[in-house]
């Protein structure tokens, strides 16, 4: 009597494939000119792309209902603002438990002084990009908050002498 051959478990799908939003020429125009100047009026905007000031701002609100247009933030010099040095603080963790990576990830967000937190591959888990008033503010940035986490197995900080802003991801 013959075999029948293994049958394959079945897997449910996975999630979609994420297609990006589509964006027209206007759109991407609107794009360029808010990422090098995101605080420029419709009206302004309106005027270069040759739209009326309505047809401007009804774009300007779907790429930014889309999630296109995350926010518009302020470019703070931490110099200017007390805050001397910046660093590059590689974080690495003993594990891969969700609740050390979400709860430290969150943590961090709230201190002052940091300026962004990139979840990486490869030796470190973490990045944390951080300002601080000196050395020793910088030390007891990560003696109280990172170093002394559950889960946290080691730390590698680097200092940034200086910092070069790209010209974003669409080119003028």
């Amino acid at each position: 009597m013959p075999r029948n051959p293994p049958t394959r478990r079945q897997l449910p799908p996975g999630p979609p494939p994420t297609v990006p939003p589509a964006l027209d020429d206007i759109d991407i125009d609107l794009l360029r000119i808010l990422q090098s100047d995101g605080r420029r009026s419709i009206a302004a905007l309106a005027r270069d792309l040759g739209l009326a000031e309505s047809t401007c701002a009804g774009r300007v609100r779907s790429l930014t209902t889309r999630g296109i247009v995350r926010g518009y933030i302020a470019d703070v010099d931490p110099a200017a603002v007390g805050y001397a040095i910046e660093a590059m603080i590689a974080v690495s963790l003993s594990g891969q438990s969700r609740a050390h990576y979400e709860t430290l990830r969150d943590d961090l967000a709230q201190v002052p002084g940091v300026i962004a937190i990139y979840n990486t591959s490869g030796t470190s888990d973490f990045v944390v990009h951080i300002a601080a008033a000196g050395a020793d503010a910088l030390r007891d940035f990560l003696l109280d908050h990172v170093s002394n986490r559950p889960g946290v197995l080691r730390t590698e900080t680097s200092l940034l002498f200086e910092a070069t802003r790209g010209i974003g991801l669409l080119p003028r």
